[in-house]
């Protein structure tokens, strides 16, 4: 871990257009599940339908796009990186240094605000909340990885990074079952399933 280029890489998630979304997408969550929970009242089917629906499906991985791609991808395109890499720092440093630092900003902006919505909608009935805020916390830490990957092998890691989270995890992993073994969403539902009681949580692929 390089305190340095954690600093630079804090800088440039939290410090530009990025900041506005990672601030916005959270804020939107918790408006639902505040407006959801002011007209309905606590209820456990409502409050899957948005955490699994909305948060799981749709926020962590925009998130995850957000950071893993936004980590070390405006470094590459404006050519900042070859000074970076010129450094005694060895490469694996950088690259995990940024993994950390992108894992840490998807956690705290959407495993965290995933919590905090499901004690809003429930209170935690039937351990929803925590099986929720799990899921996102362990598909944070993939998503991070995967879509900082992506950044550093293609100047396209956006686009493709957006066509998983929404086309493959939304679109294919609805119509398709096979492609759900290939879900980030559906391994994060596995693991987060165990906190919750039986049939609370279900995913298409076993722990």
């Amino acid at each position: 871990f390089h305190p340095t280029v954690a600093r630079l890489t804090y800088r440039t998630l939290l410090g530009s257009r990025r900041a506005l979304i990672l601030f916005a997408l959270p804020a939107l969550l918790l408006v639902i599940a505040v407006a959801v929970r002011a007209l309905t009242g606590a209820d456990d089917t409502t409050a899957k339908e948005i955490l699994g629906g909305f948060a799981l499906a749709t926020l962590v991985p925009l998130i995850g796009v957000i950071a893993g791609t936004g980590a070390i991808g405006p470094e590459i395109d404006d050519g900042s990186v070859v000074y970076l890499l010129a450094k005694p720092v060895r490469r694996s440093t950088i690259v995990l240094t940024k993994l950390t630092v992108a894992t840490g900003v998807t956690l705290v902006f959407s495993a965290v605000p995933v919590l905090v919505a499901g004690f809003i909608l429930n209170g935690n009935s039937q351990q929803i909340a925590i099986a929720y805020a799990t899921a996102a916390a362990i598909a944070s830490v993939a998503y991070a990885a995967v879509f900082l990957l992506l950044g550093t092998i293609t100047r396209h890691a956006v686009v493709i990074g957006l066509v998983y989270a929404l086309v493959w995890e939304s679109l294919f992993g609805n119509l398709v079952p096979g492609a759900r073994t290939l879900s980030i969403q559906q391994w994060a539902l596995a693991l987060g399933g165990r906190l919750a009681p039986d049939s609370t949580l279900t995913s298409d692929v076993t722990l």
